[in-house]
C-alpha cells in the first residue's frame, strides 16, 4: 500500500513540476555543477564525479592554426583523432600524461585516389588492423585507407530508389564493426543508418527512428482533401545526430531537436541501442514510475540563462563498464546512465569557465577519462574521475566480477560522501542480496523505493525463512490437525463410557 501511494505522489509531483518548468522554477543544475534526481524527481546536489584536468586550445596542442568548425573526436589506443572539419584536416593527438596531449600528425591528403585532398572530414573510425574509414563529406564519400594513408576503397551514395536522384550524399557520422561493415548517418536521410558490407555493397537501412505523429492529425488526413494534406506536416522519422559502437558491437545512436510532447509521451527516443538487426534493445525504466525517469537528460525544461526546451543529445560514448555518457548541446551538460537506464551523474553547463561549454559537439573517452570538443570555443576539455567518481566505478566493477563484500564496502564509502545518492543504497542492497543476506538487503531497497529488488529479496527471504523453520511449521500444521482430532476422540470415548454406565444402571 505504501509503495502504491508513493507512486501516485511521485506522478503528481513530476506532473506539477513539468507544468511549472516553463516558468523556470525548477531548473536542474541552476546552482550546482553536479547533480542527480531523487525518487520524487527533485534535484539532489552531488559531489563532483569528474574534474577538469585541462582545457586545450590549438596553441596548447601545438597547432600553428586554430581549429575551425571541428565536428568529431575518435579515440584509438593512446591517440585522439580530431576532425577539424573547417580546415579540411584530421589532427592526430597523442596522450603522454594525465593532462598532456600533443600533435603527432595532420592528415590532409590520402594517396592513390582520384581525389586525394580531404574536404570537410566529419568523422573517422579505425579498425583493429589500423585501416581508417573517413566520412569525407565534402567529397561525398566514405573513404577507406590503410595506416599509411594508401587508398583502398570508397563507399558512395547508394543506388536506392528511396533516395532522390538530386540528393547530395553527405556522410556525417559512422561506425565500423569487426567484419568491416560500415554504418553511417547522412544529412537529409532519415530512414535510419546506411549499412554497407565490407566489399562496399549497400545492403539497406537499419534502426529507423520511431515516427512521431499526432493521432488527431492522422484521422484528419484520412478525410482531408489532397490540397489540405499537402499543407499538413508529414510524419517523418528523425535523423540521427551521432552514433557510437561499444566494445560488444552494439550501436548507440542519439537524436536531438525533437518536439517536447513527443519526448514526454515516449513516441520518440533520445537514445537508442541497436543490435545488428537494427532493433532497439536499450533498457529503459520508463516514464515517471518508481523514481526511474526517461533517458533524455534534464527532466525540467525551464528557461535558466535564457535556455529553454529539452536536452539536445548531440553525441554519446560508452565506457567499458556499460556506462554511457550523453552530451547535451542545449545546456552544455554530460549525462551518465548505467545499463538499466538509471542516471549515474549529470554535470556541466553553458559558459566560458573550465568545465562549461559554448557549443559542445562531440564526446569520447580514454579508459574512464572523458574528452569533450567545443566547436564554438575551439577547445578540447579533458575530464578525469574524482575520488567520488572513482569509488562509484570501483563499486560497479567489483560487483560485476562477483566481489560483493568489496562492492558493499565501496558503496558504503560512496554513501558516506553523498547520503542522498540512491544508487549507493541500491548497490549495497544488491551486494547483500547476492550474498544471500536477503533480510538485511530489504531496508536498503525500501529506503529508495526499489520495488523490483525489494520483491526479489522478499521472495528469497521468504523461501529462506521457510527452509529454516520447516520442522516448526510441520509440527504446528500437524498440531492444528491432530489436536482437534484427539480432543474429538476423547469426547467420543467419554461419551461412550457415559452411555455404557447409564445402560448398566438401568439394568
Amino acid at each position: 500500500m505504501k509503495n502504491k501511494i508513493a507512486k501516485i505522489v511521485t506522478t503528481l509531483a513530476v506532473v506539477i513540476g513539468v507544468g511549472f518548468s516553463g516558468l523556470g522554477t525548477v531548473e536542474a543544475g541552476e546552482d550546482n555543477y553536479t547533480y542527480t534526481y531523487d525518487f520524487w524527481g527533485d534535484v539532489q546536489e552531488s559531489p563532483d564525479c569528474y574534474s577538469v584536468a585541462k582545457v586545450f586550445t590549438y596553441k596548447d596542442l601545438g597547432l600553428t592554426s586554430n581549429i575551425k568548425n571541428a565536428e568529431s573526436l575518435y579515440v584509438y589506443g593512446d591517440k585522439v583523432y580530431l576532425c577539424d572539419t573547417g580546415n579540411n584536416r584530421i589532427v592526430v593527438l597523442q596522450r603522454t600524461g594525465t593532462d598532456d596531449l600533443s600533435v603527432v600528425q595532420e592528415i590532409k591528403e590520402i594517396k592513390g585516389s582520384d581525389i586525394n585532398a580531404l574536404s570537410a572530414p566529419a568523422d573517422i573510425a579505425i579498425t583493429e588492423d589500423g585501416d581508417m574509414f573517413i566520412a569525407d563529406r565534402g567529397n561525398s564519400r566514405i573513404v577507406r585507407v590503410d595506416k599509411d594513408l594508401n587508398y583502398k576503397m570508397q563507399f558512395d551514395k547508394p543506388n536506392d530508389l528511396a533516395l532522390g536522384a538530386d540528393l547530395v550524399f553527405n556522410p556525417d557520422k559512422l561506425v565500423v564493426d569487426t567484419a568491416g561493415r560500415v554504418y553511417c548517418s547522412a544529412a537529409g536521410i532519415n530512414k535510419g543508418l546506411l549499412k554497407y558490407e565490407a566489399d562496399g555493397t549497400f545492403s539497406g537501412f537499419i534502426g529507423a527512428p520511431k515516427v512521431p505523429y499526432d493521432f488527431t492529425d492522422y484521422i484528419w488526413k484520412k478525410f482531408a482533401s489532397q490540397e489540405q494534406r499537402a499543407k499538413m506536416a508529414s510524419f517523418v522519422p528523425i535523423e540521427y545526430d551521432n552514433v557510437y559502437m561499444d566494445y560488444e558491437g552494439f550501436i548507440y545512436a542519439v537524436s536531438g531537436g525533437m518536439e517536447e510532447e513527443d519526448l514526454r509521451g515516449g513516441t520518440v527516443d533520445a537514445v537508442r541501442k541497436l543490435n545488428m538487426l537494427g532493433n532497439d534493445i536499450l533498457v529503459r525504466n520508463g516514464a515517471y514510475y518508481d523514481g526511474d525517469f526517461p533517458v533524455y537528460g534534464d527532466l525540467y525544461w525551464g528557461g535558466s540563462g535564457g535556455v529553454t526546451g529539452p536536452s539536445y543529445f548531440k553525441d554519446v560514448t560508452v565506457l567499458d563498464n556499460d556506462i554511457y555518457v550523453c552530451l547535451d548541446q542545449n545546456r552544455g551538460r554530460l549525462f551518465g546512465y548505467d545499463d538499466q537506464g538509471r542516471m549515474v551523474f549529470a554535470f556541466g553547463g553553458n559558459g566560458n569557465m573550465e568545465g562549461y561549454f559554448r557549443k559542445p559537439v562531440s564526446i569520447e573517452h580514454m579508459d574512464r577519462d572523458l574528452l569533450v570538443l567545443d566547436q564554438l570555443d575551439c577547445s578540447l576539455t579533458m575530464f578525469i574521475p574524482t575520488e567520488y567518481g572513482s569509488l562509484i566505478y570501483r563499486a560497479m566493477d567489483q560487483f560485476d566480477v562477483g566481489e560483493y563484500d568489496a562492492a558493499q564496502a565501496s558503496w558504503e564509502q560512496v554513501k558516506a560522501l553523498n547520503g542522498n545518492y540512491a544508487l549507493a543504497y541500491i548497490g549495497i542492497g544488491r551486494s547483500l542480496l547476492r550474498k544471500g543476506e536477503y533480510k538485511e538487503s530489504m531496508p536498503y531497497f525500501e529506503s529508495k523505493y526499489d520495488d523490483e529488488n525489494y520483491s526479489r529479496a522478499f521472495q528469497q527471504y521468504r523461501k529462506q525463512w521457510i527452509r529454516e523453520h520447516i520442522i516448526t511449521i510441520v509440527v504446528i500444521v500437524l498440531a492444528l490437525f491432530l489436536v482437534p482430532m484427539a480432543i474429538s476422540r476423547v469426547y467420543q470415548v467419554k461419551e461412550e463410557i457415559d452411555n455404557a454406565d447409564i445402560f448398566k444402571l438401568r439394568r
